[in-house]
């Protein structure tokens, strides 16, 4: 059954189709969204389309949450998201308005999707060509040539079910997640990334290549269940692409769709309180005193900082203060932007640079909550495929390292320099040469940051993490469980994190939010 079968048969499915709909009067019901991240404004689209009024808050002075831009010395640098997946999905977006994205947005293709860096200076170049992957595989790993078209076959599977039959589907009741455990079970979904792939290849060098998807969620590839073996066939199917102008361009289509139908974003909006009467969202409470009256409410903010810090603790049953402690969150991030005044043209768009351990470091990071001394790396070059990102004859990066969130109790503040001289010295012992010398732009964040700038619980950089008993129904569902009229989308509900992911939760909640008519009829 394919994704639109999917929707079709259930009753209570609303499918939006392309066209230019008709525009909103100010008499409409009113939907306040929380958060302009890619969650966010995808959510204010559909629902504008379906006939809300639509205003977005955000706390920050620019739109896009995760994906906002920081400018130093002539230099853009997109925040976070910048592998972009799927892109259907935004192109679905404008088709909703009767309008092209390649109108406002050009998107490029990425070769090698990754290229990917041993401890021991070998490479290996990740990408969606069938031959040149089966040549890569055979270079690295010969004896696991056979394992590998069978794991790649198995990930198709996975993608069927898990992408286009339950990414776009609520998970309100036991049921729902019933009907799915026989499929779950053929699967193996009990498996984890790691353990799946494992099952197929011998390498660990080709393990480590085939199972590091989960960490682009916030996930553990030793603890993620094996549903996100998905991402592999899924890069396969559509590719991975680039913003051409950064992520920012995508972030600025999206404010002009909802604008260009009469919806409102504004920022530097900082919510205090969603407001509820009688077990039913009523709209929000800004810090400033501001009331904005809404007839439902949806949160783009972080799902456990929604219910922990926005929700009153006495319409909470079920999303105690406890309920969110108890919960897994993913690890956090360090992220160096910084730009060189010259070119590193040998260096790809994007980079994997793997340490020395794997299971250890994982460990380090999810389990034992420890600040370790070696790491494992994203390099972002930008100006590989987008030379505008930097002044002329300059480059552009940005490298993370994951790390613990902040039960860790990492002194931050202290830790933070001499981490990022750190990855400086890595760096430049390894793929960029003298760095060092030729910096001349240079700006951090750490997990403070995930949580002083994002509001992110614990400083999680991708909220609830990802595993078995945190999935689907046991997720924090797209439809409030306390609150009448409240919905989330973002990567802390379901289907999950990374941009595909979040921008699924608001294709949910077509589902999920009934017609404008039943509001107004209240």
């Amino acid at each position: 059954m394919s994704l639109l079968d999917s929707l079709v048969h259930r009753k209570d499915a609303r499918l939006l189709t392309p066209g230019r709909p008709a525009p909103v009067g100010p008499d409409a019901p009113h939907a306040v969204v929380v958060g302009a991240g890619f969650g966010g404004l995808a959510a204010a689209i559909r629902l504008s389309v379906r006939g809300f009024r639509v205003t977005v808050v955000d706390r920050l002075d620019q739109a896009g949450g995760r994906a906002r831009v920081f400018e130093s010395n002539g230099f853009r640098f997109d925040g976070g998201p910048t592998v972009i997946t799927a892109p259907f999905l935004f192109e679905e977006l404008w088709s909703l308005c009767g309008r092209s994205m390649a109108e406002d947005v050009e998107l490029r293709p990425v070769y090698p999707f990754y290229r990917i860096r041993f401890d021991d200076g070998t490479f290996f170049d990740y990408s969606g060509d069938a031959e040149r992957m089966r040549a890569e595989v055979r270079r690295v790993a010969p004896a696991d040539v056979a394992g590998y078209e069978r794991f790649l076959e198995k990930s198709r599977e996975i993608f069927r079910v898990g992408f286009e039959e339950l990414a776009h589907v609520p998970f309100d009741s036991p049921m729902d997640m019933l009907r799915i455990v026989p499929s779950m079970a053929l699967l193996e979904s009990h498996r984890t990334v790691y353990g799946f792939v494992a099952k197929y290849v011998k390498s660990e060098k080709l393990r480590q290549v085939l199972s590091f998807h989960p960490l682009l969620v916030g996930g553990n590839p030793f603890s993620t269940t094996s549903i996100y073996t998905l991402i592999a066939f899924l890069e396969r199917k559509w590719g991975v692409h680039y913003a051409m102008g950064g992520t920012t361009s995508l972030v600025r289509g999206l404010v002009g769709l909802i604008e260009g139908r009469g919806g409102t974003v504004r920022l530097g909006a900082d919510v205090e309180r969603i407001l509820v009467e009688n077990g039913r969202a009523r709209g929000v409470r800004l810090r400033s005193g501001e009331e904005i009256r809404a007839d439902l409410v949806v949160s783009n903010a972080d799902v456990a900082w929604t219910y922990r810090h926005l929700v009153p603790a006495e319409a909470r049953r079920k999303w105690t203060d406890r309920k969110v402690e108890s919960l897994d969150y993913s690890m956090s991030l360090f992220v160096w932007y910084f730009g060189t005044d010259r070119k590193y043209e040998d260096v790809a768009h994007h980079t994997i640079l793997l340490g020395p351990r794997y299971k250890g470091l994982l460990e380090d990071i999810f389990q034992r909550k420890v600040l370790a001394e070696d790491f494992s790396l994203y390099l972002h070059r930008p100006t590989a495929t987008d030379p505008s990102m930097a002044p002329e004859g300059h480059d552009a990066f940005y490298v993370l390292s994951p790390v613990p969130h902040l039960d860790a109790g990492v002194d931050w503040k202290e830790r933070a320099e001499p981490y990022r001289k750190a990855i400086e010295a890595h760096l430049e012992a390894t793929l960029l040469p003298g760095l060092s010398k030729h910096l001349v732009a240079s700006t951090m964040l750490t997990p403070l940051g995930f949580l002083d700038d994002y509001l992110s619980f614990k400083g999680a950089a991708f909220s609830v993490q990802p595993v078995l008993t945190q999935s689907a129904y046991f997720r924090p569902h797209n439809r409030s469980e306390d609150v009448e009229h409240l919905y989330f989308v973002g990567g802390g509900t379901h289907p999950g994190a990374g941009m595909p992911g979040v921008l699924s939760t608001a294709r949910v909640l077509d589902t999920v939010v009934p017609e404008p008519e039943a509001f107004a009829a209240k």
